[in-house]
């Protein structure tokens, strides 16, 4: 991996300009190789047993995670000396997309590569990882995490299990109830999550066979009906002293940093799973015929397909760029017990993790639900594959934390930074309303619009959170409805720079491979200057009034519009085309 991106802080890129990120185009040769094998697996072990597998055949699904174990797609982030392969988090992600069209499997697997072995892999003592990583690397165990409870969703950490020492002072006596525990019904580990007599919050690892362990019924579900979805009930459990995870009254170190993971993974799975579903779409519209030519033909389905591809472009150059961060910040971490630091470092990109759940999870409803309106009528009926992709998207908005959760949490960590002193929010607002009014042009050279496009996005993101915060001062964490645009600029931000900046990169690199990337990202500014401009206007209106609503609104429709330009239907043609004649999403 090039270095290069080690000066950049967790959602700088709220503040400043991003230096080099992390692109697809820097794969080396052991990743395409664990890309390559995880899609033979797909293809080859998942994809046709696929009928199976929606009939929750979980043996099967046991079956493929021993397959996966032997390919080692399981061992990716666990260190060698445990039976690992010790990847970096650019192979971690090129696993989660390359398995994202594997439905509920891929679900069952990501769970268990994730937020099931993590937790040991960075927070486990040198006994726990020797007894447990192994068997989780090579499938002879799997994995599950328990945090969600009748009570405690979003809200984990009021979570109602308790855990209590036994008067021997051997095993803790867990009681409670665990939710939608996803491979429930075949898992061997439990990452579990109680309140030590009632009020330590800690992590353990629980096996099946433990005392007081059981499962209730099978959730029947709209989607994702390869991987099993339980409670786990938990009646005077068992559990050995030696089966906390980390310390006691420290277990959301555990749970809430892991999550900023899972978070991650599900972008790239979703990103998997969305170019699966162009692809679909791709091959059908290109047969189907109608009014004596293939629908492949009319403007309207370009216009469909080239943004597909456009918001995946971003998504994916946002997801790599993200994997790049966390691999600077954990990748010499495997074999650390400082958990402190660990925490901190998994803490650092929690705003970047959370874009990426959220832009991720909604690029796949869009192509998803895009897709499937091409297909017609065919894609309502269950023989074609994008019924299923339609079911099983819907569930990536809600677990991981729900978007909207995910959401408040982006401006959160911005307004929390500004109170503590990390910057200052009053004068970078103040800056950014000042260079709207006086902007800089002209601008000259391919992707000099976009880049200053990119300035004008995080000007306007700063100048509405400076005015948020005015407006509502200590109360501002009470404003959803402020907050959660405010995500939606940061959001748009973080996608427009990462698609900006990777285009960027190639084009000084190699100028003759750039054009199909800088027509993306071209095109991509153009939609995201009018969607920013409608959310931002949308904000004002709720934030001001009178003549400060009317001064801050022409100030950035003027700083939005200057940067729009003309040709955009011949653009995104081009677009399409380019994705036609290499028959899938390419970038």
């Amino acid at each position: 991996m090039k270095a290069g991106t080690n000066a950049y802080r967790g959602a700088d890129f709220l503040k400043k300009a991003a230096g080099p990120i992390f692109t697809p185009e820097q794969f080396t040769d052991e990743h395409k190789m664990i890309a390559k094998t995880a899609k033979q697996f797909l293809e080859k072990d998942v994809h046709p047993n696929n009928s199976r597998l929606e009939r929750q055949d979980f043996e099967l699904v046991q079956e493929l995670f021993h397959k996966a174990g032997e390919l080692g797609l399981l061992a990716h982030s666990i260190p060698e000396a445990y039976g690992g392969l010790r990847l970096d988090k650019i192979s971690k992600g090129l696993v989660g997309e390359s398995l994202g069209p594997a439905g509920g499997y891929g679900v069952a697997h990501s769970n268990h590569t994730c937020i099931a072995t993590l937790p040991i892999t960075y927070f486990g003592t040198p006994e726990q990882k020797a007894y447990y990583l192994p068997k989780l690397a090579s499938g002879e165990f799997i994995g599950a995490y328990c945090l969600t409870e009748p009570g405690a969703g979003s809200d984990a950490l009021a979570a109602q299990t308790t855990a209590v020492l036994n008067e021997q002072g051997t095993h803790y006596l867990l009681n409670g109830t665990k939710m939608y525990i996803t491979n429930a019904a075949f898992s061997d580990t439990f990452i579990t999550y109680a309140k030590v007599d009632g009020k330590a919050f800690t992590a353990f690892i629980v096996e099946k066979n433990h005392p007081g362990l059981s499962l209730g019924p099978e959730e029947k579900k709209m989607g994702i009906k390869g991987s099993s979805t339980r409670p786990v009930i938990f009646e005077d459990c068992e559990v050995p002293v030696e089966n906390v995870l980390g310390e006691v009254g420290k277990g959301h170190l555990v749970a809430l940093n892991v999550l900023n993971l899972g978070r991650f993974n599900l972008g790239s799975a979703c990103m998997g799973a969305a170019k699966f579903s162009l692809s679909l779409a791709l091959g059908y519209t290109q047969e189907r015929q109608q009014f004596g030519r293939a629908i492949s033909a009319f403007a309207a389905t370009k216009e469909k397909v080239a943004s597909m591809a456009v918001r995946i472009f971003a998504l994916e150059s946002l997801q790599y760029r993200t994997a790049g961060y966390l691999e600077e910040a954990l990748g010499g971490l495997y074999d650390s017990q400082d958990h402190a630091l660990i925490a901190k470092r998994m803490m650092e990109y929690a705003t970047e993790c959370a874009i990426c759940k959220v832009y991720g999870s909604e690029t796949l409803d869009v192509v998803a639900d895009e897709s499937l309106q091409l297909f017609g009528g065919y894609g309502y009926i269950q023989e074609y594959k994008i019924e299923q992709i339609y079911r099983d998207s819907r569930i990536n908005r809600i677990f991981e934390g729900t978007n909207e959760v995910n959401r408040l949490l982006i401006p959160g960590n911005a307004l929390k930074a500004a109170a503590k002193g990390a910057f200052d929010l009053e004068a970078a607002a103040t800056q950014a309303v000042d260079e709207m009014q006086t902007p800089e042009v002209p601008y000259i050279g391919t992707l000099a619009r976009e880049t200053e496009a990119v300035r004008a996005i995080r000007r306007v993101f700063l100048s509405t959170l400076g005015l948020a915060a005015n407006s509502y001062g200590a109360a501002i964490g009470e404003q959803q409805e402020a907050l959660l645009k405010l995500a939606d600029l940061a959001i748009a931000l973080y996608a427009a720079e990462s698609a900006v900046a990777r285009a960027q990169q190639i084009l000084e690199e190699d100028e003759a491979k750039a054009q199909h990337k800088v027509e993306m990202a071209q095109v991509f500014i153009d939609d995201a200057l009018l969607e920013t401009e409608m959310i931002a206007r949308k904000l004002i209106q709720g934030l001001a009034e009178g003549e400060e609503l009317a001064r801050f609104t022409q100030v950035v429709t003027a700083e939005l519009s200057r940067l729009q330009r003309g040709g955009t239907t011949a653009a995104k043609r081009q677009v399409a085309e380019t994705i036609y004649q290499a028959g899938q999403y390419i970038s």
